[in-house]
């Protein structure tokens, strides 16, 4: 076997890291895939984190080769230490995402790279001398953020180097707009449907008040960016006032954004929830949402 070498990403590296981005994007959410340009275009600037992005004072991806062939790779971000970052960010570097082959027969030492690449990321955050460490597995596709449930080798990678999970674990549920029904006249409430916060907005009206309100985005996919996502929305957005609580509104307002959505031409549609909500979660699996996966969001280096 060839000698495993861990160096920076170079441009001609992009398809490769490409297939492996995509790999670990399918086992995560269905139908899902991302271009070599949104995976180029995400190393040098991450359009969608408005906020954060702006805080970033530097950026390094590293990849394992083995045999010409990238078997693992890591991006990384180094925040500024200056009064304009928030406070949770200020001087930290990252792990903003890392992936590698699992073990198998064909990889028989992916392990080894994925051990040498990681060795490597927490060296360049040792250079930086950054207050904190942190690492996620927030790669440039819908739905893929946090550490998913579904990639086992990575947090196996993670608490070896000594990461801890510090923050919260969100569920991600999924939906076919299909299996969300028709909605059906609700006596005295209306829908009204307006642009909203974080997309498309449907507010039901009763008595002439606002009693309840649920946004779709139906944006995540940019045709320049993602190859194969289109058919995919997710919720931003879902409240009713609590005199309305448990009466099925929420359910009504559902079933208005699905019938949109198909419309729209969208199949699949994906809202997130606290684990710790076991309300909110109960009552979207009872009106068509299953679980997809959960994701544990936030890891520290925390080495005993």
């Amino acid at each position: 076997m060839s000698a495993l070498t861990v160096r920076p990403f170079r441009r001609d590296d992009r398809d490769q890291l490409t297939e492996l981005v995509n790999q670990h994007v399918a086992a995560v959410v269905p139908g899902v895939s991302v271009s070599v340009n949104t995976v180029l275009s995400t190393l040098e600037r991450q359009a969608d984190e408005f906020i954060t992005d702006p805080w970033v004072s530097e950026r390094v991806t590293l990849v394992a080769e083995q045999r010409r062939c990238v078997v693992a790779a890591a991006h990384l971000l180094r925040y500024r230490a200056d009064a304009e970052v928030g406070e949770d960010y200020r001087d930290t570097g990252e792990i903003d995402w890392f992936v590698c082959r699992p073990p198998a027969s064909f990889w028989p030492d992916s392990d080894e790279a994925a051990h040498l690449l990681m060795s490597a990321c927490l060296a360049q955050l040792a250079r930086w001398n950054v207050r904190s460490r942190y690492a996620s597995g927030a790669l440039p596709a819908p739905v893929v953020h946090g550490l998913p449930r579904n990639w086992p080798h990575i947090r196996a990678v993670y608490e070896r180097a000594g990461f801890r999970h510090v923050g919260d674990t969100e569920v991600i549920l999924l939906a076919r707009t299909a299996d969300l029904s028709v909605p059906e006249p609700r006596p005295g409430v209306t829908a009204e449907r307006t642009l909203g916060e974080c997309g498309t907005r449907f507010t039901a009206y009763a008595d002439g008040h606002a009693v309840g309100f649920v946004e779709v985005d139906t944006a995540l996919a940019r045709p320049e960016r993602h190859t194969r996502s289109a058919g995919l929305a997710d919720i931003g957005n879902l409240h009713t006032g609590p005199a309305h609580c448990g009466t099925g509104l929420e359910r009504w307002l559902l079933t208005q954004a699905a019938d949109w959505l198909r419309l729209c031409g969208v199949d699949r549609v994906v809202a997130y929830e606290p684990a710790t909500d076991r309300t909110a979660i109960d009552q979207l699996t009872s009106v068509g949402f299953r679980e997809l996966t959960r994701t544990d969001r936030r890891w520290q280096h925390r080495p005993e």
